[in-house]
C-alpha cells in the first residue's frame, strides 16, 4: 500500500509563488521568445519602413507611430494611414484585397484540386458578369507522383475582341501543392494558400476587369490565368510553367488572327513591404516595355517600382518570350517580405493575407491601368 503524501502549508505557499512566477514569465514572452515590448518595437520599425518606402512618412506621423503604447493602438493608426493612402489612388485596392482573401478562403488551389475547381467557377462568373468573354484552354498532363491523368485549364478572358491589336495581361492561378520551404519541417506538408504567390496576380486582374469595358484606344486586352505554374512535388525533377508553355505553343503552332504586341505577367504583387525591381529576363526580352512601365510608375509617384535590375527569375514569362515570341515583362516582388532578411515567406505558410496589402495592390494596379490607357 502506498503512503499518501501531504504538503505542509509553508511548502504549499512556496510552490504557489513559484508557479505564479512562471506564469508571469510565460505571459511576458511570446512563443518566439520575444517580449511584447520588443515585438511592438519591431512592428513600429516595420510600419515606419513601409510608409517611408511609399514616400508618405513625415515627422508628425513618425512621432505618432513611435508613441503608440499597444499593438492595438499601433495597428489602428496604421490602418488609418492605409485608408488615407487608398483614397488617393484611383484604383480600388480594397476590392482586389477582398478577392485575395476570398481566394485564400478556398484553401489550396493546386492544379486538379477541388479548390481549383471552386476558384475557376468563381472567376468565370466574376469576369462574365463584367462583360469578359471567357474560354478555357484545357490540356492533360501526367501526375508527377502517381502517374494519373490531371486535366488543367488555362482561363482566357477577352476584352474588346474586335480589336486586332492586343496586349496580354497574365498571372498563374494555381498554388504550389505544399509549403515545402517552411522553416518548420512539420508544416511542409500542410496547406499552402498562396496569398501573394498565387492569389495576388489574379486579384489584381479582377480589379482591372472593372475598367476594361471603358478602355479607349485601338488595343484590346486578353487576361490569361495560367494553370500548372508550379505543380511541383520534387523541385529538382518536376517541370514548371505547364500552362504558359501550353499557351505559348498553341499561339506559335496555331496562330490566331491577331498578334500580341506586349505581355505583362503579374506575380507576387501584394507584399505589404513592396519593392519591385526590373527583373533581368524581362530586361533581356522586353526592354522597351520595362522602360515604359517604370516610366509610368515614376510619373505617378509609385516609388516602389525601383529603376534597378535585380533577380533573374524563371517564371511564366519565359515560355511567352522564348516560344510565343511575345515580349513580356514580369512585374514581381521577389523580396518577400523585404531585401536583406535571411528568411522569406515564399512557399511557406506565412504567405497569407496578413502579409499582403490593399495599398500594394492599388499601387501596382494603378501603374498597369495607366499604362494600358496610354497605349497607342
Amino acid at each position: 500500500m502506498m503512503q499518501k503524501k501531504t504538503v505542509k502549508p509553508f511548502v504549499f505557499c512556496a510552490m504557489v509563488a513559484i508557479c505564479l512566477g512562471i506564469l508571469v514569465v510565460s505571459l511576458t514572452f511570446q512563443t518566439n521568445g520575444q517580449s511584447p515590448g520588443r515585438n511592438l518595437t519591431k512592428r513600429k520599425n516595420e510600419i515606419i519602413r513601409i510608409i517611408q518606402e511609399r514616400g508618405g512618412l513625415d515627422t508628425i506621423l513618425r512621432r505618432r507611430i513611435t508613441a503608440a503604447r499597444s499593438a492595438a493602438e499601433l495597428e489602428s493608426l496604421f490602418q488609418a494611414t492605409e485608408a488615407a493612402q487608398l483614397k488617393r489612388i484611383p484604383f480600388d485596392g480594397s476590392r482586389s484585397y477582398k478577392i485575395l482573401e476570398t481566394l485564400c478562403d478556398m484553401g489550396s488551389r493546386m492544379s486538379g484540386s477541388a479548390g481549383m475547381k471552386t476558384q475557376r467557377e468563381y472567376l468565370t462568373a466574376y469576369f462574365t458578369k463584367l462583360g469578359g468573354k471567357v474560354q478555357l484552354q484545357s490540356f492533360d498532363i501526367r501526375h508527377p507522383v502517381d502517374g494519373s491523368r490531371v486535366t488543367m485549364h488555362n482561363m482566357i478572358v477577352q476584352w474588346h475582341p474586335d480589336r486586332e491589336k492586343r496586349v496580354l495581361l497574365c498571372a498563374h492561378y494555381d498554388t504550389r501543392p505544399f509549403p515545402d520551404r517552411d522553416p518548420d519541417p512539420s508544416k511542409r506538408r500542410g496547406v499552402f494558400v498562396g496569398a501573394n504567390d498565387g492569389a495576388s496576380g489574379v486579384a489584381l486582374l479582377c480589379g482591372l476587369a472593372h475598367s476594361m469595358g471603358d478602355l479607349k484606344g485601338s488595343y484590346g486586352v486578353d487576361f490569361v490565368l495560367f494553370d500548372g505554374e508550379e505543380f511541383v512535388f520534387d523541385a529538382e525533377v518536376d517541370p514548371y510553367f505547364l500552362g504558359s508553355t501550353e499557351f505559348a505553343k498553341s499561339y506559335r503552332n496555331n496562330p490566331p488572327s491577331y498578334r500580341y504586341r506586349w505581355g505583362v505577367l503579374l506575380d507576387m504583387v501584394a507584399d505589404e513591404q513592396l519593392q519591385i525591381y526590373q527583373e533581368i529576363n524581362s530586361w533581356k526580352y522586353a526592354q522597351p516595355l520595362v522602360k515604359d512601365l517604370w516610366a509610368v510608375a515614376k510619373k505617378l509617384g509609385v516609388i516602389e517600382f525601383r529603376s534597378q535590375r535585380k533577380h533573374e527569375i524563371r517564371d511564366d514569362h519565359l515560355p511567352l518570350n522564348e516560344i510565343a515570341l511575345i515580349p513580356t515583362c514580369d512585374i514581381i516582388d521577389f523580396d518577400y517580405p523585404r531585401p536583406g532578411l535571411r528568411t522569406s515567406y515564399w512557399h511557406t505558410q506565412q504567405d497569407n493575407p496578413k502579409h499582403c496589402s490593399a495599398v500594394s495592390l492599388a499601387r501596382v494596379g494603378w501603374v498597369v491601368q495607366e499604362w494600358l490607357r496610354q497605349l497607342n
